[in-house]
């Protein structure tokens, strides 16, 4: 199983979400995209998952906590326990032996950012 992560503000457009997506280049031959799940209903993620014809995986912050993450986000820490979003909703919507093929990468605009993991699936 092959996941983009994604990590956003809440501002973040459909651009941004994509252009994270392109930054982090290996999103092909994905089957899923992941965030955490107070914002996987964001109108934005849910129009990216439609158009890759993927489903959105929500990961709650529980077990984003203490996920290691190769990217450091002092804000990221703080609020969620892990140094990355989309690093770690990636590694935990992976599954079983996952691992990070393409560390997290940022949109133009900063609103998003985007990495990629692989893994056995849940």
């Amino acid at each position: 199983m092959k996941v983009a992560g994604l990590g956003f503000r809440r501002e973040a457009t459909l651009a941004s979400l994509r252009d994270a997506l392109i930054a982090a280049g290996d999103h092909h031959d994905i089957t899923a995209v992941a965030t955490v799940d107070d914002k996987a209903g964001e109108t934005a993620i849910e129009v990216l998952a439609r158009e890759l014809n993927v489903p959105v995986k929500a990961v709650t912050p529980d077990r984003l906590a203490g996920v290691a993450t190769l990217t450091q986000s002092a804000v990221v820490k703080a609020r969620y326990g892990t140094g990355s979003v989309a690093e770690a909703s990636a590694l935990v919507a992976a599954g079983h032996n996952a691992r990070l093929i393409v560390t997290r990468a940022v949109s133009r605009d900063g609103k998003a950012t985007a990495a990629i993991a692989e893994g056995e699936g849940e």
